[in-house]
C-alpha cells in the first residue's frame, strides 16, 4: 500500500512500480487512521512502513504500528527529535516486538553515520566527541555565497534544486542541524531534549518570523549582514561552517571560521561530514563524509533501511 496526503491505495498483488502514480490518484481518500487500520488488519508478514515525509501527526502514530511487529523507516527527523521519553518508547517498543525501527536518513541523508555510530557502540567502542558539518543546505550555501550574488538568491537555489527541508527557515535558523546533533547524541546515549541544546544562530530575527514569502524578503533587506559575515572569514583565510557539537553531555551548533588545517575546511556542495572521537580513535578521529542531501541520495538511504528490515 501507499499514500499521499490526498489518497491512499491498497493492493494485495502489490503496485507496480510504472503504476504508482495512476493507481494513488484512483485510490481512497487518505485518511491516517484508516490507513493504519487497514495495515493492521492484513496482519502481512514481515510488514515494513516507511515515512518520507515531514509530517508531525504521522510521527505521532509510529508506537502503533511497532506494538503490532510492523517495522518503521523514517525519513522523517520529527519521531527521534520529539521528546526523548517518546524517542525512547518507539526504540524500546521495536526491541519488544522483534520490529526494526530505522532511521539513517535523519542524519546526512544516504551516509552510514547511524548505522556507524551504533557499530562502534556495538563493538563496545565510547562515543567521547562529535564534530559535524550536517546541513547539506547551509554547506550549499556557504561554498556558494562570495557576495557576488545576494546570499537569498543562494538560498533559493539550494531550495530549487531540492537541497532544503520543505520550509527552509528550518535549515537556516539551525534547527534542523540541532535536531540531527540530539539524534546523535540520543544515539550515543545521551538524555538530551531540543531545549538542552545551544544554538548560535547567524540569523537576523526579522528572518524568521512571517512566511516563507517574508524570510526571503527580510534576507534581502539584511544582505550586508551576510556579506560582512563572508568578508571576515575570508580576510582570515578561512570558510564559514555551520558546525554542530558533541562532548561532555553537552552539544551545540553554530557558524564558525574553520582554517585551512582543519579537518571540516575541505568540504564542498552539499557535503556533510562527522567526525568520531572515541576510545579506540582518539588522535585521528573515524570519519563519514559525502553527499548530505538531495533527493537521490536519501532515497537510496530510504531503500537500504527497507532492505536492512525486510531482511532480518
Amino acid at each position: 500500500g501507499m499514500a499521499n496526503s490526498r489518497k491512499m491505495v491498497f493492493n494485495d498483488e502489490g503496485i507496480p512500480p510504472g503504476a504508482w502514480k495512476e493507481a494513488l490518484e484512483n485510490g481512497l481518500p487518505m485518511q491516517l487512521d484508516n490507513f493504519i487500520n487497514t495495515i493492521h488488519s492484513k496482519n502481512l508478514r514481515n510488514s515494513v512502513f516507511a515515512d518520507v515525509t515531514a509530517n508531525e501527526v504521522l510521527a505521532t502514530k509510529y508506537d502503533l504500528l511497532l506494538q503490532k511487529s510492523i517495522s518503521v523507516v523514517a525519513c522523517n527527523k520529527v519521531a527521534c527529535s520529539s521528546s526523548y521519553e517518546y524517542y525512547r518508547k518507539l526504540k524500546d517498543l521495536a526491541s519488544d516486538f522483534n520490529a526494526h525501527f530505522l532511521f539513517e536518513t535523519n542524519v546526512g541523508a544516504g551516509l552510514p553515520v547511524i548505522g556507524t555510530l551504533n557499530d562502534l557502540l556495538r563493538s563496545g567502542d565510547t562515543v567521547n566527541r562529535i564534530e559535524a558539518v550536517l546541513s547539506g543546505t547551509l554547506n550549499f550555501v556557504f561554498n556558494h555565497y562570495n557576495g557576488e550574488r545576494s546570499f537569498a538568491e543562494v538560498v533559493k537555489q539550494a531550495q530549487d534544486e531540492g537541497y532544503t527541508e520543505p520550509d527552509p527557515r528550518l535549515d537556516l535558523s539551525g534547527t534542523d542541524v540541532m535536531r540531527k546533533i540530539m539524534i546523535l547524541a540520543r544515539e550515543a546515549g545521551e538524555h538530551l531534549e531540543m531545549t538542552d541544546i545551544a544554538n548560535n544562530s547567524f540569523m537576523p530575527e526579522s528572518c524568521m518570523q512571517g512566511d516563507v514569502a517574508n524570510f526571503y524578503q527580510e534576507m534581502a533587506k539584511h544582505e550586508a549582514h551576510f556579506k560582512a559575515l563572508y568578508t571576515e572569514a575570508n580576510a582570515a583565510g578561512k570558510k564559514l561552517k555551520f558546525v554542530a557539537s558533541y562532548k561532555d553531555g553537552k552539544a551545540a551548533v553554530g557558524l564558525q571560521h574553520i582554517d585551512p588545517q582543519h579537518d571540516l575546511y575541505h568540504l564542498y556542495g552539499k557535503d556533510n561530514v562527522v567526525l568520531f572521537y572515541t576510545n579506540r580513535y582518539v588522535e585521528q578521529p573515524l570519519v563519514v563524509k559525502g553527499a548530505g542531501a538531495g533527493a537521490e541520495v536519501t532515497a537510496s538511504g530510504v531503500f537500504a533501511d527497507i532492505i536492512r528490515a525486510a531482511r532480518t
